[in-house]
């Protein structure tokens, strides 16, 4: 390189480095893994805080060359060691050690800058594999974390093979980096030209592979799997791996492992788990265990409902691999089925605790013993889904038979039976599915009453060992919430009650107040005979019938008793009836606003009468937006308490 060239090129890294560098607080130590788990230990550390040299300041690094000011003629050393320009020039009087003489090589891997790079490299070649981070991250590493796969594309070029099996402080090598960023094409580059990466362990020896599947990469988990060896794993790292996949929805991932590999279906963790008891951990992964909002539930049926595709697949995906390992379990003796269910937890229990009956269906189906099995406070199935409230669950109970009259003659260790635990309050996430506390009160009572039908009539007036009964129970559980029910709903009406009596009060004065006023010698409406007077004739006493209605229903709420009966259906019912009167006096009282306007500006002033009637639509419609979740809370409590226990597919036929 002639030295007219090898001037212009530091002159021009100088200005780069100047440029990049203008913050004197930048340091390397944003990582760009700060939200990955602690466990992989895949950050990068803090690093020294910059420098400052005179009125210009650097971010921890020198210019390649100290502009000396000394005389007019001064100019550039291009005589001096390298080693002096980059490592030992002063600014100031200070000097850079260790990591922190190669932060612009680190802010050029952060920002996929290869020219800055390329030019820091040429001056530095042995920095390429230089430690940069307290952590020991290369640039590559840096690179390779943050997504940049050009720069490290051109940066492995430079590289030897061994390079790139270099670890930071933790172990971790380049390609964990690429793993956790879940960026395929950087994975590639670094396999392609070391086939051995995948096999080179990271941070508590963590292979690339379990890293990507842990945090969820499904096409870095993908791709890895097809270059990573499987006579190099172990058995411990194999069923680490489908729990990880399980663990991160990576159903299809679980699915290729599993059918490789079927001894883990029996396998053990090192938490002493198999892929089963992690899976019924699980309730999203399942359709039971999912909360849809309400269109959501009315699109799912559709085949090709694009909007929740995935949500599907991955549905379908963890209850085939649900079944596989359970046939695979199956093929043990049954002792060791009952003690695999047993430990460490109880499987079955688990799963009825969280609503999956998709789970519960495909173990009872094949090993129907499960439904006489009791946890250890004497319950069955059937009564853990009535103490967590899982209907889902309980609508078992109605396809065994005559076997239910048998089970639900158990009682708990506290002498509850069935009934008991229907009369106690359940765990607060479970209440919440109701909007309203005189909502979640109509709920229990149903509940009550339901379970009621099923157990002995001897059993609604056997005492617990508190000596209450079914009924005692469920009156003292339950006395706050009907104190908030009655609280609730008293509050409710009283507010729907006052904008009724407003609109009463407008419609009943724009009867007699008619648009146009009347005829001096005859006294009637000068608009009688047209069409909008009708419209709005009938507008206003739809407005005035139906708002005065809305008034007296709710005050028959207000001067109820608030018995547990009236929370069943009366309260409901009236609440449901008045607002949807009050919706209707609202539609119409604008209706009756519109053709107001229209008969007074309709003819001189269209654009402005359809744009006000249009704006006149928002209170209609923001009404019916704000009260649609409670309208269909109460709807929807009409018609599936009713069937919530009678389902009309036979799940475990």
């Amino acid at each position: 390189m002639s030295s007219l060239d090898r001037s212009a090129n530091l002159v021009m890294y100088d200005n780069a480095l100047y440029s990049n560098n203008r913050n004197p607080n930048l340091e390397p130590s944003s990582s760009p893994f700060s939200g990955v788990r602690r466990s992989l230990d895949i950050q990068l550390p803090r690093a020294s805080p910059a420098r400052t040299s005179g009125d210009r300041k650097v971010a921890g690094f020198h210019p390649v060359l100290t502009l000396q000011a000394s005389n007019e003629n001064s100019a550039l050393d291009m005589n001096a060691p390298t080693d002096m320009k980059y490592e030992g020039a002063k600014l100031g009087e200070k000097r850079f050690k260790g990591h922190q003489r190669h932060v612009p090589l680190y802010l050029a891997a952060l920002k996929g800058d290869w020219r800055t790079a390329k030019a820091y490299l040429q001056w530095h070649p042995t920095a390429i594999r230089a430690y940069i981070t307290r952590g020991l991250e290369t640039a590559l590493h840096i690179a390779a974390g943050a997504r940049h796969t050009v720069f490290v594309r051109k940066l492995v070029k430079k590289m030897t093979v061994d390079d790139l099996a270099l670890q930071n402080k933790v172990g971790n090598t380049a390609l964990c980096f690429a793993a956790v960023a879940g960026i395929t094409e950087t994975a590639k580059v670094l396999v392609n030209k070391n086939r051995s990466l995948p096999l080179v362990r990271g941070s508590k020896g963590a292979t690339p592979l379990y890293m990507a599947v842990l945090l969820g990469k499904r096409d870095m988990a993908w791709y890895l799997y097809t270059v990573t060896e499987d006579n190099a794993l172990s058995g411990e790292d194999r069923i680490g791996l489908l729990v990880a996949a399980i663990t991160s929805d990576l159903f299809d991932v679980a699915l290729v492992l599993l059918r490789d590999h079927p001894e883990l279906a029996t396998a053990r963790d090192a938490n002493g788990e198999s892929a089963l008891h992690v899976l019924c951990r699980k309730p999203g992964a399942f359709y039971s265990g999912t909360q849809l909002s309400l269109w959501r539930r009315c699109i799912y049926s559709f085949p090709d409902a694009t909007l929740i595709y995935n949500m599907k697949l991955s549905h379908t995906e963890a209850l085939e691999l649900a079944k596989r390992l359970w046939d695979l379990v199956l093929h043990l003796d049954n002792a060791s089925v009952k003690e695999f269910i047993r430990t460490p937890t109880q499987l079955l229990f688990t799963a009825t605790e969280a609503g999956m009956v998709e789970f519960l269906t495909i173990l009872i189906r094949s090993y129907p013993d499960l439904i006489w099995k009791v946890d250890e406070h004497s319950r069955s199935i059937f009564h853990l889904a009535v103490v967590h409230r899982q209907e889902k669950v309980f609508t078992l109970i109605n396809e065994i038979g005559a076997l239910k009259d048998f089970i639900a003659i158990y009682k708990d260790e506290e002498n509850n039976n069935m009934l008991h635990l229907a009369g106690k309050l359940p765990h607060p996430s479970r209440l919440n599915t109701d909007n309203g506390a005189a909502l979640q009160l109509r709920r229990e009572i149903l509940w009550f009453k339901e379970v009621e039908k099923i157990v002995q009539p001897l059993y609604t007036e056997m005492k617990n060992a508190d000596g209450k009964t079914p009924h005692d129970l469920f009156a003292t559980e339950h006395k706050k919430l009907a104190r908030d029910g009655e609280k609730w709903m008293k509050e409710t009406a009283s507010s729907c009650m006052v904008v009724a009596t407003l609109i009463t009060t407008m419609m009943f004065a724009a009867a007699f107040t008619v648009p146009g006023g009347n005829d001096q010698e005859t006294g009637m409406p000068l608009y009688l005979h047209t069409k909008s007077f009708l419209f709005f004739a009938i507008s206003d006493a739809l407005a005035l019938v139906s708002s005065a209605t809305s008034i007296l229903i709710f005050l028959s709420m207000l001067t109820s008793r608030y018995a547990e009966e009236d929370f069943l259906s009366s309260l409901p019912n009236k609440l449901l009836t008045g607002l949807l009167t009050l919706f209707i006096s609202i539609a119409t009282m604008m209706m009756a606003f519109s053709s107001t306007l229209f008969m007074t500006l309709g003819y001189g002033y269209t654009w402005t009468t359809v744009t006000i009637t249009a704006v006149a639509c928002v209170p209609v419609t923001m009404y019916a937006f704000l009260q649609f979740h409670l309208v269909a809370d109460i709807v929807s409590h009409s018609y599936t308490t009713s069937l919530f226990l009678h389902p009309k597919n036979c799940l475990l036929g």
